[in-house]
């Protein structure tokens, strides 16, 4: 995949309480040209951003300490916050909880389980790649 600024390489967040779930997405993100770093819940992915604010987060749902909307609300406060470009993923299926994130600030939505061509094709759909 060729990056219109190759100079720039991007970073996303993976925010998942899986480990199995963040080394998938870790190896799908860093074969697209993502640097990648990882975080088990919301509170731990909030923490990460303050340090260093990614480009793209890859978001669950259900997690504990702190959830997946609650995280996209309190990212979208901080400074920087509104930039990154956030892809929830999880097994939420409920339409009405999926139109919520979106209206909250989420820009994609991919059911679990994924493949690279699915995170692909929604980041593209987000304007990441």
């Amino acid at each position: 995949m060729v990056k219109s600024d190759s100079s720039a390489v991007k970073l996303c967040l993976v925010v998942d309480d899986s480990r199995v779930v963040r080394k998938v997405a870790r190896r799908i993100l860093e074969d697209l040209g993502f640097e990648v770093a990882e975080a088990s819940d919301g509170a731990e992915g909030l923490a990460w951003a303050r340090t260093a604010m990614p480009d793209l987060v890859l978001l669950d749902w259900n997690m504990p300490v702190m959830n997946g909307m609650e995280f996209l609300r309190r990212l979208r406060r901080e400074p920087g916050g509104s930039a990154p470009k956030v892809v929830f993923c999880s097994v939420e299926n409920d339409l009405d909880r999926i139109r919520e994130a979106l209206d909250e600030g989420a820009c994609e939505y991919i059911m679990k389980p994924f493949d690279g061509d699915i995170v692909a094709s929604k980041l593209a759909l987000a304007g990441a790649l």
